[in-house]
């Protein structure tokens, strides 16, 4: 299996190390809003996998892309740029955003305040490069 494969298990280990540990300063933390949630990630593992989050959100479909389709809608970040669900999990697709987000590679194509007049009601991103 390709090593910068898109894959639930990557997106949740990296979350999960860039989230603070207990006892751990949160002063500097890096915000970043979700659909549901607003995270703070620790800033020095969070650059630490910035490599691993910038090849995971590379395999979403090309749609998510400035260069590609300009943007889309959460809700087909399920699967990836051959067509394959990677996962069935709304909360996993939105920890990718968030760290996507953390780093300034992804935003949404429009302001939250916007997102009830979109299908679904779920916000579209997209992902810069």
């Amino acid at each position: 299996m390709d090593q910068n494969a898109l894959t639930a298990e990557k997106v949740v280990a990296v979350f999960n190390d860039c989230m603070f540990k207990d006892g751990e300063d949160t002063t500097n933390h890096v915000n970043a809003e979700g659909i549901t949630c607003t995270v703070g990630f620790n800033p020095q593992r969070l650059e630490s996998h910035r490599k691993d989050i910038e090849a995971m959100l590379a395999g979403l479909p090309d749609d998510f892309k400035v260069s590609g389709g300009g943007g889309m809608s959460f809700l087909n970040a399920c699967f990836d740029r051959n067509g394959n669900q990677w996962t069935g999990m709304h909360q996993t697709m939105e920890q990718l955003f968030q760290l996507g987000i953390a780093i300034g590679k992804v935003k949404p194509c429009l302001p939250r305040e916007m997102w009830s007049a979109l299908p679904g009601g779920m916000p579209y991103y997209y992902v810069v490069s």
